[in-house]
């Protein structure tokens, strides 16, 4: 898969290149571009906002940087994404869809956003990772990518999928590691005992217990 990250600030975007999303990269499996907006814009100092029109508090990203980036990389396999608090609610369930695409590519606004003639003419997929406002769509953008590319074969185990939260509308039991007894806290007898049908049987029920106290809209979903 092939991802064109939008903004501008490039620099923010370090993540990335570590931990499970470096090994990605390196073996192929992604390829992450991150495309500075400001260098296409036309503006003698490189400027990408603009009051807007109507007034109102802060700026607005123009609409021909963010145009002239987006049709510097697209081609007819692309599929833009546009994280923005107005859109509907990211879940695995996209993760999971656009990871199956061949390439993406994301738009990070900032400021008060972006110009609408740029959702009006390209119809990305806007997506909120939450009810509330953050300063730009950097974070929202890493967050989005760091999901997806846990469904493309190869970047984790299919185990490690199958046991994750919302992986069957529950979520993730209780995990513990050495030692067995740390400051008085011990883990579960179950765990240790080495009988694999009883330790499933614990993890379900803890998996069910926490989903119920904490999301239970979860397992109504389960339920239609």
């Amino acid at each position: 898969m092939r991802i064109d990250i939008l903004t501008l600030f490039p620099e923010s975007f370090s993540y990335l290149n570590s931990s499970i999303l470096k090994r990605a990269q390196e073996s192929g499996l992604i390829e992450i571009n991150l495309i500075d907006i400001r260098d296409f814009s036309l503006d003698k100092h490189k400027k990408c906002d603009d009051y807007p029109f109507g007034g109102g508090a802060g700026m607005l990203m123009s609409a021909q940087p963010i145009y002239d980036a987006i049709k510097s990389v697209q081609d007819d396999n692309s599929f833009i994404v546009f994280p923005s608090p107005s859109g509907e609610k990211f879940n695995v369930d996209i993760a999971k869809e656009l990871s199956k695409k061949e390439h993406l590519i994301f738009i990070c606004g900032h400021y008060e956003g972006i110009d609408q003639r740029i959702i009006d003419i390209f119809s990305p997929l806007e997506v909120s990772i939450g009810d509330y406002v953050l300063t730009g769509g950097e974070l929202p953008t890493m967050v989005i990518v760091d999901c997806l590319s846990r469904f493309i074969d190869g970047v984790i185990s299919r185990e490690s999928l199958l046991e994750e939260s919302f992986s069957s509308n529950n979520l993730e039991y209780p995990q513990y590691t050495r030692p067995a007894d740390f400051k008085g806290y011990k883990v579960p007898e179950v765990l240790l005992s080495g009988n694999h049908a009883e330790i499933e049987r614990y993890r379900k029920e803890q998996s069910e217990l926490i989903t119920k106290k904490r999301r239970p809209d979860l397992l109504n979903k389960k339920n239609d």
